[in-house]
């Protein structure tokens, strides 16, 4: 489920669990680059961003590496901070209001109310925060059985159990001329931390995808296959990993890669001359990449790194927009590079689609009524 329950901490404390992180060109103005950070799965009525977390969106300027199939990351960063107040009653009226803040590169914030539909504005940036209806769609059950019997097990119509959930959003529409420096291509990634003078990681998200069908799975992994691995990787810096585990997230993520290039029954995927799978080092390199120099498109999910594999210059701006089906196109991707038929999980859409106008993502589902 793209970034839902990313191992035993997420459980244990879903208000700091990142669902999903976007990243794209407003569709109201190409001026604007817009990022989107989910946490909090199934979040329920009384659901409210944590006072002791900082919801972090980190940006860096990046480039393609020359000669390498990899990208250059600029030193630079610019970085987002929004922290949260505990929800209170001023009026008396028995209805909690939460306000936050966000904390731009600049050392300027913008003040907000959470759930209000406009949100709050600054100099290049307009800030929402508050309950939306989850964006993400997958038939995790059948995703987990093709593990299982280490056969495709997805069936025509399928079942999201995110169907009708909702999530806590953080929407930034920045003006990125503004507010940041270099450019126009950007990595993007989304941090939840604890709160205080020197602030821990508790969970980083890039890419859709990467801990739970990319890493998740223990059994085809020779080296590691008892350890829960996305622990460790939550709280890396997806810009400087450690060199001390990256054999081990290697190790994983080309168990399992092999494991899902052989689901059609052919090899699609050919080792290159280190015996390395070609997609190994653009994943691990877990960070959405956007090119604001480019229109905003709907399907453009990891089409700047397909060009950099067939070495080519790319066409879209990348990114992720909240509506593409990431989950069809990784698969496809995994299984046979894009040289077969489309792997569909056979969940097409969520309950509500998210609109192009600011916040972009649907309202929050009512809770459902009780039958009497």
């Amino acid at each position: 489920m793209s970034d839902h329950i990313s191992g035993p901490r997420a459980v244990s404390d879903p208000v700091t669990d990142i669902t999903d992180v976007f990243a794209f060109p407003s569709p109201e103005s190409p001026r604007h680059l817009v990022l989107v950070m989910n946490v909090f799965p199934y979040a329920g009525t009384s659901a409210v961003f944590s006072d002791a977390v900082i919801y972090r969106l980190r940006i860096r300027p990046v480039s393609i590496a020359s000669g390498e199939r990899a990208f250059a990351v600029g030193a630079d960063e610019f970085t987002f901070d929004c922290t949260f107040d505990i929800p209170a009653d001023p009026d008396g009226g028995g209805h909690a209001v939460q306000q936050g803040r966000c904390m731009m590169p600049n050392g300027e914030s913008v003040s907000f109310r959470v759930n209000d539909e406009s949100g709050g504005a600054g100099k290049g940036l307009q800030v929402f925060a508050g309950q939306r209806s989850d964006p993400f769609f997958l038939d995790g059950p059948m995703a987990a059985q093709t593990i299982a019997t280490r056969q495709l097990a997805f069936k025509q119509v399928g079942f999201d159990r995110l169907y009708g959930k909702n999530v806590l959003g953080i929407v930034l529409r920045i003006e990125w001329a503004k507010l940041l420096q270099g450019g126009p291509m950007f990595a993007v990634v989304g941090e939840t931390l604890t709160c205080g003078k020197r602030p821990i990681r508790l969970e980083r998200v890039g890419r859709p995808e990467i801990k739970n069908i990319s890493l998740g799975a223990k059994i085809f992994d020779p080296v590691n296959r008892d350890l829960e691995i996305r622990e460790l990787y939550n709280t890396e810096d997806a810009f400087k990993v450690s060199e001390t585990y990256i054999g081990a997230y290697r190790a994983r993520l080309e168990a399992n890669l092999a494991f899902y290039d052989g689901l059609d029954g052919k090899a699609d995927w050919p080792l290159d001359d280190h015996g390395h799978h070609p997609l190994t080092e653009l994943l691990l390199a877990d960070y959405l990449v956007v090119d604001v120099s480019k229109p905003f498109a709907e399907t453009s999910y990891f089409e700047v790194e397909q060009a950099i594999l067939e070495e080519r210059a790319h066409s879209t701006c990348g990114g992720r927009w909240l509506n593409e089906d990431v989950v069809d196109f990784i698969l496809t991707l995994y299984i046979n590079a894009g040289n077969g038929p489309r792997i569909r999980d056979g969940v097409d859409g969520p309950i509500t689609w998210s609109s192009r106008i600011f916040p972009y993502m649907a309202p929050p589902n009512r809770p459902p009524v009780a039958s009497s």
